[in-house]
């Protein structure tokens, strides 16, 4: 509930009030029993029952139709009458004029849930869809919102009036597809074109993560607002946006790490995770999360400073599983460690003592942090004794270029060098020297 709080006010809302209930199963009408309807519609200033009418179960109204047509049916009570315990908003608070559901709604209990309360009301889905809509940045990510949204909207269309009006048909008469349907099918037909268009987008990006095969790369993961954006910009220079609110960035950034190393190391930040990620937007951004797919090493960020950052973990492993991210080698890190105190930073390093702790805002923590970026990509670097003849020396800028120089004699006849490097750049070196 804290969570979506959070959600609610990254779309702009202030929470005024809470409405919860256990329950085996949400009730298939109105998610909520009739008590606790009223409670909620106690913040909104609605009826607080849903209104009979031709979307009623079918299969509940006719059992009480039969029971009534043999006498054995109560009347039902109205609302007034309702026998249970409820507490309504208190007098002084905020009325409420948006109701969220920490659920997946079907279209009919939303609708149900927006005529008991009189106020407009989304699910968690919905919630995220929204904010995504929001900031989303670059065409790519504008068309994967897109998609994502109107497949939310796709079943919970409504007719708008006039009934279930007939177009088509020959002649403009006969059978043809209500104005519902005909909409249903425009949708679903923007969206094929939507999917074509981000096809094409995430083949070119696909021909530039391809050139970048060969390099060394770090991809930042995990929950949305742990802290990956802050870490980006300490890693590389980079002026990403940073704001406390969940999926600020929704686009990935690559950046070399700053101080350049050689051989670069490109350090990519990714779209966070959260609990209940809304499948088609997963679907929607696997092109981002090639990034963590694709890379050499992931920084699994999280904020040590939630108490819930464990349930976090959980999440962000399950969506790494989930698009086969899991056997990429990773490294935890625990940011926000400066909100921690002592006694909680011993028992983290009793919990996870293979992690990193550290805050993105403190230089010694990120230069710590770069430092064992390089220590693990190093144990992978080739290393190659190199000869360049001095009628080959113009060969030797793009040596200090592409590999580390570990050693460099000049001699008579010509350049002797020891270099670390990524295998393909050395592979190219060795096969070049003799000026081949």
């Amino acid at each position: 509930m804290a969570e979506l709080g959070r959600l609610v006010h990254t779309l702009g809302y202030d929470v005024v009030g809470e409405v919860t209930q256990r329950r085996d199963r949400m009730a298939p009408g109105a998610v909520l029993g009739e008590g606790k309807l009223l409670e909620l519609a106690g913040w909104t200033g609605g009826s607080g029952v849903v209104p009979a009418g031709p979307r009623k179960s079918a299969s509940k109204a006719r059992e009480r139709w039969e029971a009534e047509e043999e006498g054995d049916a109560e009347p039902e009570p109205p609302p007034d009458e309702f026998e249970g315990e409820f507490t309504s908003a208190p007098e002084s608070a905020r009325r409420a004029d948006l109701v969220v559901v920490d659920h997946e709604l079907s279209p009919s209990q939303a609708r149900n849930l927006e005529r008991a309360t009189g106020v407009e009301v989304l699910d968690r889905t919905g919630v995220i869809v929204e904010i995504f809509h929001r900031h989303a940045q670059s065409r790519e990510a504008r068309l994967q919102v897109e998609i994502a949204r109107l497949n939310y909207l796709v079943p919970r269309m409504r007719e708008t009036g006039g009934g279930d009006r007939q177009r088509g048909g020959i002649g403009g008469k006969g059978a043809g597809e209500s104005a519902l349907e005909l909409d249903r099918r425009k949708v679903r037909d923007r969206i094929a074109q939507l999917r074509q268009e981000l096809a094409n987008i995430e083949a070119e990006q696909g021909t530039r993560r391809a050139r970048r095969t060969d390099q060394l790369r770090v991809a930042l993961v995990g929950y949305t607002n742990a802290g990956k954006s802050s870490l980006m910009r300490a890693l590389t220079g980079s002026e990403v946006l940073v704001a406390d609110k969940l999926f600020a960035t929704l686009d990935t950034t690559v950046r070399a790490l700053h101080p350049e190393t050689v051989p670069r190391v490109l350090v990519s930040d990714t779209v966070g995770f959260i609990k209940k990620l809304p499948h088609d937007l997963v679907a929607s951004f696997r092109s981002t999360l090639d990034e963590a797919l694709e890379a050499s090493l992931l920084l699994l960020v999280v904020d040590s400073s939630d108490a819930t950052f464990r349930q976090q973990l959980e999440v962000t492993r399950e969506v790494l599983g989930e698009i086969g991210a899991s056997e990429v080698p990773t490294q935890l890190v625990l940011n926000k460690i400066d909100r921690v105190d002592e006694a909680g930073r011993e028992a983290l390093r009793a919990e996870f003592p293979e992690a990193l702790q550290l805050s993105a805002r403190d230089p010694a923590d990120v230069a710590r942090l770069r430092g064992h970026i390089l220590e693990v990509f190093d144990g992978d670097l080739q290393e190659a004794e190199l000869f360049l003849p001095w009628s080959n020396a113009g060969l030797l800028g793009e040596v200090h270029r592409t590999t580390r120089v570990v050693e460099e004699r000049h001699e008579g006849d010509g350049v002797h060098l020891r270099v670390k490097g990524r295998r393909g750049d050395v592979a190219r070196l060795l096969a070049r020297q003799q000026g081949r």
